[in-house]
């Protein structure tokens, strides 16, 4: 992904623990956050920019990954989050 993307910052955050019991924990797919920054999110709606990670992991949604909670950011405004 970091590649497919040109992500500067990649972090992934496991919560399926918190989904224990959950009917989609049964499959074995686990519920993740993630976090990424990247130049090619410029200018691109925040719809666009979930579609453009999904696209990087299509081979894995409905197998390892069950649900998926995107947030993407630029440099730029991963810049005033942090600070803010």
């Amino acid at each position: 992904m970091k590649e497919e993307l040109g992500a500067v910052f990649v972090e992934i955050i496991d919560e399926s623990w918190k989904h224990a019991g959950h009917a989609g924990a049964a499959s074995g797919g686990g519920h993740f956050i993630l976090q990424v920054v990247s130049d090619r999110f410029e200018g691109v709606s925040l719809l666009d920019r979930n579609r453009l990670v999904f696209s990087t992991l299509k081979d894995e949604m409905g197998k390892e990954i069950h649900a998926l909670a995107i947030k993407a950011a630029t440099p730029g405004e991963w810049k005033g989050i942090r600070s803010g």
